[in-house]
């Protein structure tokens, strides 16, 4: 068990950022170690303002968060940790974000900035707008991307953009739907905008939303664009595991219930460990053998 005050900065959603490092791997610079080096800068530079965000989360939702079954357990709204701590951690995580980047990447600090105002946005206002918050939440993946091309000095394509937003846009409807059926099943309101949503909606848009990722992913696999970039008729076959992914996800949301948080399904679930595993492979073996 992790000290409560490393608990707060919640190290095992720093996986999410991991996504700064798609730029570099699909512009065939991978091998680039000081690229990489300074792509895994980027990586610290971002889970640190996460981290910051974390803590501001925690503060301001330690209330709603004591009566909820499984947020009462974090260490603000357990107690465990106090308010004063919270904000020096956040305060120290923030200006080490910031600090690192004005130091090694400036380029990146606008972009920083931006990503740490609209989580304070988030934090304060906009997690409590129906639909605003889910497109919120899927625009950090997709400033995560982003932050990876600026540091590798890399154009992004419209496919890495797009994708990254329908498939963040996927997860956090998982998530939502774990919110409605704690809604349900206790009467408690895990968040005041989840009022606006309900259980039919939320599997209509979860099924919507999977349905247009995977024919996307499919059209990006099969373009012409994409064959004479990575000079492979094959990027298809790495449809199969994204395909098997996407429905396990689905299985696990639906049927078991089991969506509350994807970085934990990432962590625990073995199917889906082997397809993000079989995905990564089959693009290495295609991109750079």
């Amino acid at each position: 068990m992790l000290p409560p005050i490393i608990r707060l900065l919640r190290p095992k959603q720093w996986s999410k950022n991991v996504f700064v490092f798609l730029p570099l791997f699909f512009d065939k610079k991978f091998t680039d170690v000081n690229l990489l080096a300074l792509t895994a800068l980027c990586f610290v530079i971002f889970s640190l303002a996460a981290s910051a965000v974390y803590c501001l989360n925690d503060i301001l939702d330690r209330k709603a968060d004591a009566q909820h079954p499984v947020k009462c357990k974090r260490p603000i709204a357990s107690g465990a940790v106090s308010v004063g701590a919270g904000w020096a951690a956040m305060a120290l995580c923030a200006l080490l974000a910031v600090g690192l980047t004005l130091w090694l990447i400036p380029d990146l600090i606008w972009l920083l900035l931006g990503y740490m105002a609209l989580n304070v946005a988030y934090s304060l206002w906009l997690k409590h707008v129906s639909l605003i918050d889910m497109l919120v939440v899927a625009s950090f993946y997709v400033m995560r991307v982003l932050a990876g091309a600026i540091t590798g000095d890399i154009v992004p394509s419209q496919w890495i953009v797009v994708m990254t937003f329908l498939l963040a846009l996927f997860l956090v409807l998982g998530k939502r739907r774990d919110d409605v059926m704690i809604q349900a099943e206790t009467g408690t309101t895990v968040r005041r905008g989840i009022a606006n949503y309900n259980l039919q909606f939320v599997n209509m848009t979860l099924t919507l939303v999977a349905t247009v990722t995977i024919v996307s992913y499919m059209m990006y696999t099969m373009s012409d664009e994409v064959a004479t970039r990575f000079g492979s008729n094959y990027v298809y076959c790495t449809a199969v595991f994204v395909l098997a992914g996407i429905l396990r996800y689905l299985q696990l949301t639906i049927v078991e219930n089991r969506s509350g948080s994807p970085t934990k399904v990432l962590f625990r679930d073995r199917f889906i460990q082997l397809c993000l595993l079989g995905w990564f492979i089959t693009f290495l073996v295609i991109i750079y053998l």
